[in-house]
């Protein structure tokens, strides 16, 4: 939303419907059938999909201006994922045909929708290469980097992040065990790298997070 004029703004608010989500309302589900766009007007959205073992396996987090339910909405088929409200949302929601109807009369907001599912490819490239590469600590570490940089409230030397991520959601968006992600916060709190408490989560020194992400704090320990 923030990238279109002013004009393509109005015109798409005027083709939806505003509704309001409470925290871990369903937007909409894996495998149903409907096809309508959700455009997120405020608040977090979680994208996620259920393991053969029955749980649950984040696969994006989605910020108030990005568009959730659009593959559907442009190809008719089953939702490949469910959305889930993460804390108070609220949506516009708009059908299929309108919404379709919309991408072609806007060409600037089509190659903006364009440009958000090749972000979105690439992300999946990247979890994928991460999942089969990268330890539990450094998927970690990469998360709380992403989460800081997108939400981040500087505080004294430290940024908290700013969004209602419960640690068993922490440990679905790296695609690990709470246990996993528990002992790894352990760690990271030990150096003095991140803080926590009840509903609370900050990050005292991102470079060292970057690094250990990346894998050079082993390079340089070698």
């Amino acid at each position: 939303m923030g990238g279109l004029a002013a004009a393509d703004r109005a015109a798409l608010a005027a083709l939806g419907t505003r509704h309001p989500y409470a925290s871990q309302d369903p937007l909409m589900g894996e495998g149903e059938r409907t096809t309508f766009a959700v455009v997120v007007l405020s608040g977090w959205c979680t994208v996620w999909s259920t393991t053969e073992r029955g749980g649950r396996l984040i696969l994006g987090l989605r910020q108030a201006g990005e568009v959730v339910g659009d593959m559907a909405a442009l190809d008719g088929r089953p939702r490949s994922a469910s959305v889930s409200a993460l804390g108070p949302v609220t949506g516009l929601v708009v059908t299929a045909e309108r919404f379709r109807r919309f991408l072609a009369e806007r060409p600037h907001a089509n190659a903006l929708l364009v440009g958000q599912l090749t972000e979105r490819l690439r992300s999946a490239d990247h979890e994928r290469r991460a999942l089969a590469s990268m330890t539990v600590l450094q998927r970690l570490s990469e998360r709380l980097v992403e989460l800081a940089d997108r939400t981040g409230r500087p505080e004294g030397t430290g940024v908290t992040i700013r969004l209602p991520l419960a640690q068993h959601e922490l440990a679905a968006s790296v695609g690990s065990t709470r246990e996993a992600v528990a002992k790894a916060l352990r760690l990271l709190r030990e150096q003095g790298l991140v803080r926590t408490g009840p509903g609370t989560l900050a990050v005292a020194d991102l470079e060292p997070l970057r690094l250990l992400a990346s894998g050079e704090h082993r390079e340089r320990d070698t």
